[in-house]
């Protein structure tokens, strides 16, 4: 594969803190801008940004900080609430985090004076993924090491809890049927759970280990992606319990799956931050290569702009966001 498809990041934004994780909310906020979170040691910060591709007089990113909630802790995982607006007064911030603690926090704010933290507690290991119910964001599912998926009221009650066969990596929640959660577990197999029956429907199998990160595509909901070991693997959830495709995507072991949400097609994944610079490869399913390898120093989380072909990861004291021409 020839070097020049090697790029560095589009836009670099510089942090206070070393960034664990990043997180674009998926949601419509009601402003022009897109809102994002990031995680570091001690703090998460949520700003918004505008990148010239959306606004013309943007000199490439305009990154505004909105809040600065001190965490205390290590954060591990963000998820983004539904109720969270910024078109109408009081102006609403709410998102959920997993900490290095084994504990949930429920944040909420009016980005003036008011700031709530719910903390919620349960999990007996690390939790590695979390997801708010995208219609009306009432509950939280969360998944971890200590071998279950647990569901969660916005008062901290455990409502519902799976035991899974081994840790939990990556938990997704049917963007139109609220009754259907994706749970994907580190020993190769993704399940399907119905939360009325409590009952799993349908599972994957990757056929192979470890699967590290999965996600649904919420744009085409047949199509499920995950990273296992070094490759990626895609299912058609209509056709085979086994992937329909999959190809060696990184050297070392293999991070983070996302899908794009501007183009179902279109998916990112990124390798372990090693000794070597931390890989971003973009992917489409329509060609056997990446469309676009990135290169970072260091790099945590990944995360898909709502609108753009464009992705995000974490580093030491910045942001990394690359473009992908389409």
């Amino acid at each position: 594969m020839p070097d020049e498809t090697v790029r560095s990041a589009s836009y670099t934004v510089s942090c206070e803190d070393y960034v664990h994780v990043v997180e674009f909310s998926p949601f419509d906020c009601g402003s022009p801008a897109s809102l994002l979170a990031y995680g570091g040691n001690q703090y998460v910060v949520v700003g918004t940004c505008r990148f010239k591709e959306e606004d013309t007089e943007v000199e490439d990113v305009e990154f505004t900080s909105l809040q600065v909630f001190l965490h205390g802790v290590r954060v591990d995982a963000i998820a983004w609430s539904p109720e969270t607006h910024l078109d109408k007064l009081p102006r609403v911030i709410r998102f959920c985090t997993a900490a290095a603690d084994r504990k949930i926090r429920l944040w909420t704010s009016d980005l003036q004076n008011n700031c709530d933290v719910k903390v919620m507690e349960g999990h007996t290991s690390y939790i590695n993924h979390l997801v708010f119910e995208p219609a009306e964001g009432k509950q939280i599912a969360s998944v971890s090491d200590d071998h279950t998926c647990r569901v969660w009221d916005l008062d901290g009650n455990e409502t519902i809890s799976f035991r899974l066969r081994s840790p939990g990596v990556s938990v997704c929640w049917h963007p139109e049927d609220i009754c259907k959660l994706m749970v994907a577990e580190k020993k190769g197999t993704i399940r399907f759970y119905d939360l009325v029956t409590q009952h799993a429907i349908l599972s994957l199998d990757s056929g192979q280990v470890p699967l590290m990160s999965a996600d649904w595509c919420l744009t085409n909901t047949i199509k499920v992606g995950a990273v296992v070991a070094n490759d990626w693997v895609i299912w058609d959830i209509t056709r085979s319990s086994y992937p329909l495709e999959k190809r060696p995507a990184h050297v070392d072991k293999a991070r983070h799956f996302r899908w794009s949400r501007a183009n179902e097609n279109l998916f990112a994944t990124t390798g372990y931050p090693g000794k070597i610079n931390s890989q971003l490869l973009v992917h489409h399913l329509g060609h056997p290569q990446p469309v676009m390898i990135g290169s970072a120093s260091v790099g945590a989380g990944l995360s898909w702009h709502r609108t753009l072909p464009l992705c995000v990861i974490g580093g030491d004291r910045k942001l990394f966001f690359w473009m992908t021409e389409m």
